[in-house]
C-alpha cells in the first residue's frame, strides 16, 4: 500500500478502534454496578476487571456469585465463555507476530472479539497491529474507567434503585452476547431455538443443581449446538459433474 493511500487507511482505522473501543468500554459500567450488587467491593472489582478483561466471562461470574452460586461455579462460567479467546489468539499470532514474553503476554491480554474482529478486518499486516492496539488500549481503558463509575454509583444508591441492579446482569450481558449469537446463528429460527434451547436446560436444572451450575450447562449445550454440522456426502451424480 502506497503512502498516499495508507493515511487514509491508517486515520479510518484508528477512527473505527477508538469508536468502537469508546461504545464497548461503556458496558464497564454495567459491569461496576452488578459487580457491587453481587457483594464485591470496590477493589475486588477493578482488580477482576482489570486482570480478566473479557466482558461476557465477567458478567456471567458476577450474575452466579449474585445467585448465591459458588465461586467455583462462578469461575466455571467464566471460563466457558472465554475459551473462544483461545482460538482467537491462534488466529491472531501470524497476522500480529508479536515478539518477546512481555510483548506476547499483553497482546494475549487483549485477544477479545472486538479486537480480533479489527485486526482480521484490517487490509495489512500493519494495519491490524494498529487496529489491535488501538482498539485494545480504547477498550480496556474505557471498561476499567466506566467499572469504576459504576462501581461507585451502584454503592450510592439505595431502596428500589438498588433493587433495580438485578436487571442489570441479564441486560448487559445479553447485549454483549447476542451479536456473538447472531454470527454464528446467522438464521433467525436458528437464533430462535439456540436461545429457546438455553433457557430450557437453564430453568430445567434450576430446582436440581446449586446456583450457578445451570448456566454452566447452558453454555455448554449452546456451544455443543453451534459446532459446524459435518458436510454431506456429494451424490454420484455431483461427483460427476
Amino acid at each position: 500500500m502506497s503512502t498516499r493511500g495508507r493515511d487514509p487507511a491508517r486515520s479510518a482505522t484508528l477512527r473505527d478502534a477508538i469508536g468502537l473501543g469508546l461504545a464497548v468500554g461503556l458496558y464497564g459500567a454495567a459491569f461496576g454496578a452488578a459487580a457491587d450488587a453481587a457483594g464485591l467491593d470496590l477493589w475486588q472489582t477493578v482488580t477482576l476487571s482489570a486482570l480478566m478483561f473479557t466482558g461476557a466471562s465477567q458478567f456471567a461470574l458476577v450474575g452466579v456469585l449474585g445467585a448465591g452460586g459458588s465461586a467455583l461455579a462462578a469461575v466455571g462460567s467464566a471460563l466457558l465463555l472465554g475459551t473462544r479467546n483461545t482460538v482467537y489468539g491462534v488466529r491472531l499470532v501470524p497476522l500480529l507476530r508479536p515478539h518477546g514474553v512481555l510483548p506476547r503476554l499483553g497482546t494475549a491480554h487483549w485477544v477479545i472479539d472486538e479486537t480480533t474482529a479489527l485486526a482480521i478486518a484490517a487490509p495489512d499486516r500493519g494495519l491490524a497491529r494498529l487496529a489491535f492496539l488501538a482498539g485494545g488500549a480504547s477498550i480496556f481503558l474505557t471498561w476499567n474507567l466506566m467499572t469504576v463509575v459504576g462501581a461507585l454509583g451502584a454503592a450510592a444508591l439505595s431502596g428500589p434503585a438498588l433493587a433495580a441492579l438485578d436487571a442489570v446482569v441479564p441486560a448487559a450481558f445479553l447485549a454483549l452476547l447476542w451479536p456473538r449469537l447472531r454470527k454464528g446463528f446467522p438464521e433467525a429460527e436458528a437464533q430462535r431455538r439456540v436461545a429457546a434451547g438455553g433457557a430450557v436446560v437453564a430453568l430445567a436444572l434450576t430446582p436440581f443443581v446449586p446456583a450457578g451450575v445451570q448456566v454452566i450447562a447452558a453454555v455448554v449445550a449452546v456451544a455443543l449446538a453451534g459446532r459446524p454440522g459435518r458436510a454431506p456426502r456429494p451424490t454420484a451424480e455431483e461427483e460427476m459433474a
